[in-house]
């Protein structure tokens, strides 16, 4: 009889590619990977790692294993959210990402409702990008996710997740109070072509979107500072050192300095939740979007 645990070991080793990452995605050590994978061998009288310079890779048949295993782990998954739905309490525990502005904007409610309508369910929360909070609800390390993309770049989502739209967020565009265009009820990104832009880092999805909404507009950014909470951005804007997107999600107070000005194109966030589909019936997950809606209204 295959042991449940070793096989989801074995799946996060598939998954993650390293027992250092499997580790981390399981929450347990390295060591205790390495034990119930030496386990999972002896059961199956067959090698299912091999060295790999400093690291390790799978066999064949550990491929073939970790194949099944997905599997096995995904009916597991459906049988437990048949279960919940015919109880129908909200019970257990439920893990749910967001990027950092939705984190700041919608879990202290959402969280808080939780905790007080359902008192036996626990959540667990982090902070990720939508890219990296969407792979960890594919894994299974997240239960659900709240991501984000805008009205003139979509993020790519993977098939498998079903979704339900939170709200619709308009950024503004932040500027140091003595602008040329601060006192202005609207402004085109066009007006900004010489200005100097306070951005989020390289390589996340709202500095490509940025990056990518500039240029087709004829206009080559100049991106002189990078920062990924939007509080340091904000100060770097009251010191007089560039512009920048400014969401109103979860944005909190606004250092004086620094002046907000709609845009007139309309831009448009679109934050969103994920979750996997063999999860849907699952009582808890449906509270979860409840409380995380019933936030984006308050918010909205």
């Amino acid at each position: 009889m295959l042991n449940l645990e070793r096989l989801r070991t074995l799946d996060a080793l598939a998954r993650h590619g390293s027992v250092g990452a499997a580790a981390d995605g399981l929450h347990v050590t390295t060591s205790a990977v390495s034990q119930q994978m030496a386990k999972l061998e002896r059961e199956v009288g067959q090698q299912l790692l091999a060295k790999n310079g400093r690291g390790v890779r799978l066999t064949d048949a550990g491929r073939l294993l970790a194949d099944h295993a997905a599997r096995i782990l995904s009916q597991v998954e459906l049988a437990q959210s048949d279960i919940e739905a015919r109880r129908g309490q909200v019970v257990g525990e439920v893990r749910i990402g967001a990027f950092p502005t939705a984190a700041r904007g919608l879990f202290p409610a959402a969280v808080s409702s939780l905790r007080r309508d359902h008192p036996e369910l626990r959540v667990l929360s982090r902070e990720l990008e939508p890219e990296q909070s969407i792979g960890a609800v594919v894994r299974g390390d997240l239960d659900l996710a709240v991501v984000l993309d805008w009205s003139n770049k979509r993020l790519p989502v993977p098939g498998g997740l079903a979704q339900a739209q939170l709200l619709d967020d308009a950024p503004d565009i932040a500027m140091p109070s003595g602008h040329p265009l601060a006192g202005r009820a609207e402004v085109d990104l066009e007006e900004f072509a010489e200005d100097e832009w306070v951005s989020w880092p390289e390589g996340e999805f709202c500095h490509e979107w940025l990056v990518f909404t500039l240029r087709s507009k004829g206009i080559e950014p100049r991106i002189s500072h990078l920062a990924g909470e939007h509080h340091t951005q904000l100060a770097l804007i009251a010191a007089g050192l560039g512009v920048c997107v400014a969401p109103r999600l979860g944005r909190g107070p606004v250092p004086d300095g620094v002046a907000l000005v709609p845009v007139r194109q309309m831009m448009r966030r679109h934050v969103y939740a994920v979750w996997r589909t063999d999860a849907d019936r699952r009582p808890s997950i449906r509270a979860a979007v409840d409380a995380l809606r019933r936030a984006a209204g308050s918010e909205g």
